[in-house]
Parts: structure tokens; C-alpha cells; sequence
């Protein structure tokens, strides 16, 4: 713990870079691949030099430049000859919820013959196991930004020495494997580890569009394997839900989060041809309001929907007022089952979620969604859900 305090209280030239947000500053820090990048080149520089080094100069395709801390740097010799370099530069995440912060993201760096230099992926960092993604079959998870930054790292280290040989460049992280699992590697068919990321080098903190992004590329993923019509589910419950209540494939699921409208952007970009949602009313009564994204910081009006609904299904001003009063969909839910009304209510929900799902899209593909609760289990489903789950079942249209 030491050595991580340590290392951050040193200057790295991420300081001066943040963003507000509720109020807050949040620091930017940098990405996996800027820490791959730095890592090869202070272990390139180090192996051509036979000097030690502290900290690299790097700078990341966002235009700022860094300082970075080279760590547990380890000359590898053989027959008493420098043969390789191994050295790790640390993840600072900044203030953005990252798994990989602090993790130490090494490069072992060695000539070889020829010009060329040769990145690879090693322990802890993934392979590619299906279609869809930047790199083939069989590869390592390093992106071409990273590794387009990887190998000019390398170079400018060659070109100060003069040296016009090659280098194998191998990136490992020892707690890459087990770090994985909390990322959505698993999901897109990456295996044994961490994919080495990041299009500017930099981290933004809090980023949807970094979120946004990684739907997007799963969802690419689910298209080159074929599939046109496509399962997603907005959170846990969903999955949950699809798993045990639903006769459709369940590893074919892509998760949303929040970002309902950006996803159907996405899928319709992709040529997709339909979705089928599956959502708790909690999440999904506000696409009722043609709210699409559904975090409560953006919008929440569940009761305010519920409510609205309720009374085109007949009810009273003093049922309206308590449903309004409830804290949670399910309470409310309780209060229009008593007053018999649940099932008409629900009816009108999904009409109203069916016209904004198509408003959205401009009908340019086919959306549905079936609604549940975890109280009351299955609510109803819109127009085109029907249709959907046919096709997604495997059945004749």
C-alpha cells in the first residue's frame, strides 16, 4: 500500500486535467494502453541503453503528455548478456469507477531479427475467441489504438539509440485473469484476462460514452455471428428474468444499462432488424414517458407514469394520490392489484411503451419488450413482442 500512495503523490502531468460533474471535480487518469505503451518503452529504452530509467515521457493520442513511473523493472540476461527488459507502469483510473485501477500493466521487451515490431499479449491480458471484435480469432485483447501506440513508444526509444532492428513486444498483467471477470470480457468471448484499451490514452471520469461504447461493440459482436434480432436486457433483473421465466436464448443477452434510446441507435446503425427488451417496470414504466434513458439522475417520474396510467384505466383521485405517495413500483403495483385494476393499468403501460419505443426509432426496426416485476412476475409485453419471441424462439414467422 505504501508503494501505491507513493506512486500517485508523484507528478504525472494528469494533474491539471479533471472535469465537474453534481458538483464534484473529477480527476482524468489514463488508459491500459498508455500504460502499455509507457511500460514498452521504458523497458525498450532500458534494453538499448543498459541504463536505468525512472520515469517515460509519453505522449497519448488526446494530446497530453505524460510522465509516468516505471516499476519492479527487471533486466532478464542470458549466457551474462542483456537479453530482455521487463518493466510495469501503473493504471490511474483518476476518479472514474474503474476495475483495472491500480493494477500494474507490464511489457517484456526483446530484439529479434528483421524490422518489425511484434506485439503479443501474455499472462492475465485476453483472447479473442469470437468474431465481431478489432482483432481475429486467436489474438490478443489489445486494441489498435493501444497497440498503434505500443509500437511508436518502441520506435522513438530505437530512433534515440540509432537501433533499426526489431522487437517482440509482450504486455502481461499478472491480476489480469481474475480482474476480468468484473469486466464485460466474458460477455464478448474474451478469455484469461483484461483487454488492453483506450482510443485517447486518457480517462475521462464517469464516462457514458465509454459504456455506450462497449454495447456497442457487443452488440457488433452478437451481429457478424449472425444474429438480426436481438435480446437485451436493461440490468440483472433482467437476466434474471430471461433465465428462469423465458424459453429464449439466454447467452445471446446484451445488457443496456440505462441507454435504451442509444442502444436502438446503435442496433439500427448495425442494420439490425429487431429488439426485444426484457425489463423491470422500475426501469421500463419510464419508457412509458419516452424517457430513454433511465437513470434516476436523468429522469425518475415512475409514480407520476404509474399514476397517469391508472387513470385512463379508471382510477380514483384518492387511489391516484396514494399511488403517488409510494416509495417503490411494487407498492404501487399492491395498490392497483387491490383495486383491481393492475391488469388494465399495465395494458395501457405497455401500449404507451410500444409508441415511444417506436417514436424513438422512427419504426425503422422491430421493438418490443416484455415488462415484470420481481413481486408480481410477468405484467404484459407491447404490441411486437409477440412476434419478436417467435422469431428469437427459433419458430416460423
Amino acid at each position: 500500500m505504501k508503494e501505491i500512495e507513493y506512486n500517485m503523490s508523484r507528478k504525472t502531468g494528469i494533474e491539471d486535467y479533471y472535469v465537474y460533474k453534481g458538483n464534484k471535480r473529477l480527476r482524468f487518469g489514463y488508459t491500459t494502453g498508455t500504460c502499455a505503451a509507457a511500460a514498452a518503452k521504458g523497458a525498450a529504452w532500458i534494453l538499448l541503453s543498459g541504463r536505468a530509467m525512472e520515469t517515460v515521457e509519453l505522449m497519448t493520442p488526446k494530446g497530453i503528455c505524460l510522465h509516468l513511473y516505471l516499476e519492479d523493472i527487471r533486466p532478464e540476461r542470458q549466457d551474462g548478456r542483456l537479453c530482455s527488459v521487463v518493466c510495469a507502469v501503473r493504471k490511474d483510473a483518476g476518479d472514474d469507477p474503474d476495475t483495472t485501477d491500480q493494477l500494474l500493466i507490464y511489457a517484456r521487451v526483446e530484439k529479434i531479427p528483421g524490422s518489425e515490431i511484434v506485439v503479443d499479449g501474455g499472462e492475465g491480458v485476453g483472447r479473442v475467441t469470437l468474431p465481431g471484435l478489432s482483432q481475429k480469432v486467436g489474438e490478443a485483447a489489445i486494441n489498435p489504438v493501444p497497440a498503434q501506440m505500443i509500437r511508436t513508444a518502441v520506435r522513438e526509444a530505437a530512433s534515440a539509440f540509432s537501433y533499426e532492428g526489431g522487437f517482440r513486444v509482450i504486455i502481461f498483467v499478472p491480476d489480469g485473469e481474475r480482474i476480468a471477470r468484473k469486466t464485460f470480457n466474458p460477455r464478448l468471448g474474451i478469455v484469461g484476462g483484461i483487454s488492453i484499451l483506450g482510443t485517447t490514452g486518457i480517462v475521462e471520469p464517469m464516462s457514458e460514452k465509454a459504456l455506450i461504447e462497449s454495447i456497442g461493440v457487443e452488440m457488433k459482436q452478437h451481429v457478424a455471428q449472425g444474429e438480426q434480432y436481438l435480446i437485451v436486457t436493461p440490468g440483472n433483473y433482467g437476466e434474471d428474468y430471461l433465465r428462469e421465466h423465458m424459453k429464449l436464448p439466454f447467452e445471446n443477452n446484451i445488457k443496456c444499462s440505462n441507454y435504451v434510446g442509444e442502444t436502438i441507435d446503435q442496433a439500427i446503425d448495425l442494420g439490425v432488424k429487431g429488439i426485444l427488451f426484457i425489463a423491470h417496470i422500475g426501469k421500463f414504466i419510464k419508457v412509458a414517458g419516452g424517457i430513454m434513458n433511465t437513470h434516476s439522475h436523468q429522469a425518475d417520474s415512475r409514480m407520476e407514469l404509474l399514476c397517469a396510467n391508472a387513470i385512463r384505466a379508471g382510477a380514483e383521485l384518492d387511489l391516484a394520490r396514494r399511488i403517488l405517495a409510494c416509495m417503490t413500483t411494487d407498492e404501487a403495483l399492491d395498490l392497483l392489484r387491490q383495486s383491481g385494476l393492475l391488469e388494465k393499468t399495465m395494458t395501457l403501460v405497455c401500449e404507451r411503451i410500444q409508441f415511444y419505443l417506436d417514436h424513438h426509432s422512427y419504426s425503422q426496426i422491430t421493438l418490443g419488450a416484455v415488462i415484470f416485476s420481481q413481486v408480481y412476475g410477468y405484467l404484459g409485453q407491447t404490441q411486437d413482442a409477440a412476434r419478436l419471441i417467435r422469431i428469437l424462439s427459433g419458430e416460423n414467422e
